[in-house]
């Protein structure tokens, strides 16, 4: 094969876009050649004869027309630079715009169109070596802000994307439940361990395993969330029952901190929303009170799409007490093998024991009392 063939081979590489500073380049290179066509333009109308005077000032506003939208493009590209929101196209489209409108601000001004030249620029294929070099910088950019993104979130990528679904999600369900913000406390209660039921009261003990005072807690919402399935109760031996959130009642009390906003002022306003979603002409007005008394449970597209987002923390956490259990099961120690070192977070208790009530036909709990 001949020399020049290798070498024209290897000058040419993979397409690619071009370059942010290249594309700022070209649109402002297109923007003055459009303003130069324009200013010519109108020399030439100022000193036309009588006779050409009405076609030479046609032309000038023509070519000043194409020059201003040349300039609007180029400054758009330049706002769009300091952008981070924007696409990545988004620069290359201006700067094609703004040639484009150079392009025809010349041909009206009836000059050389040399703003075509600009194009060139644009369409121009990447060296391998210019590819690699973009590549290796985009590469550096995006771990920036990943680097910034897990700074400032504690999340990988993955988990901030499943904590904005979740945010969408809350956005859609959490006014469908009809809570006040005394049911997210209760539920908040239950999430620590501590909320119980006795004597026909439930409270918030001090310690966990102390069914004993404590801070009241509201007796109707915890019947009605408890009525709902969004509590599950653990009957103790002296007859004390431990409330925990069941997983319908986990998820949406993580939806409902994620969207405040959808829980009601009062529970007046909570009953009325939740009385206008049951509303039906055909029902006596009294089984329609009787219905809205009663919680609704999470729409169930939304219990199958919520997916708790993890921390890095906790991801960590998971992996090493993963690889003890790992350890532990394929033998334990060996000689001249370094342990691995347990998990320095503690373990998440195990949840309680629960009856299962997921195959009644009924989406209402017995009673606590």
């Amino acid at each position: 094969m001949p020399e020049n063939a290798c070498a024209v081979q290897r000058q040419v590489g993979p397409v690619g876009d071009p370059s942010p500073q290249t594309c700022l380049q070209v649109a402002r290179q297109a923007a003055n050649l459009a303003v130069t066509a324009a200013d010519d333009a109108m020399t030439a109308a100022c000193h036309s004869r009588a006779g050409a005077a009405a076609r030479l000032e046609a032309v000038m506003h023509a070519a000043h027309k194409e020059a201003v939208e040349a300039e609007k493009w180029a400054d758009r590209a330049e706002q769009y630079a300091d952008d981070p929101t924007m696409p990545s196209n988004a620069l290359l489209h201006c700067a094609r715009e703004a040639v484009d409108h150079a392009v025809r601000a010349q041909s009206a001004a009836g000059v050389e169109t040399t703003a075509t030249d600009l194009r060139a620029e644009l369409e121009r294929k990447l060296t391998t070596a210019e590819y690699a070099e973009r590549e290796t910088e985009r590469r550096r950019e995006e771990a920036e802000r990943e680097a910034e993104e897990r700074a400032a979130t504690g999340m990988d990528r993955e988990n901030r994307d499943r904590a904005a679904r979740n945010r969408y999600l809350a956005e859609g369900h959490v006014a469908e439940l009809g809570w006040t913000a005394g049911h997210v406390r209760v539920l908040e209660a239950a999430e620590s361990a501590r909320l119980y039921w006795r004597d026909g009261r439930a409270r918030q003990a001090a310690r966990h395993g102390v069914w004993n005072g404590g801070r009241w807690i509201s007796r109707e919402r915890t019947q009605a969330l408890f009525a709902a399935r969004f509590l599950a109760a653990v009957r103790q031996e002296d007859g004390t029952r431990v409330l925990t959130p069941t997983p319908m009642g986990q998820a949406a009390l993580e939806l409902a901190r994620l969207h405040p906003a959808g829980l009601h002022d009062s529970d007046q306003a909570a009953y009325e929303a939740r009385f206008a979603r049951v509303r039906r002409r055909h029902k006596r007005r009294d089984d329609q009170k009787a219905a809205a008394r009663v919680l609704p449970p999470l729409d169930s597209i939304a219990l199958k799409l919520y997916r708790k987002p993890l921390l890095l923390t906790e991801q960590q956490a998971r992996a090493e007490r993963d690889a003890v259990d790992r350890w532990e099961d394929e033998g334990g120690y060996c000689p001249a093998v370094k342990a691995p070192h347990p998990a320095t977070t503690p373990a998440e208790p195990p949840p309680a024991p629960t009856s299962s009530w997921s195959g009644a036909k009924s989406a209402v709990q017995p009673a606590l009392w």
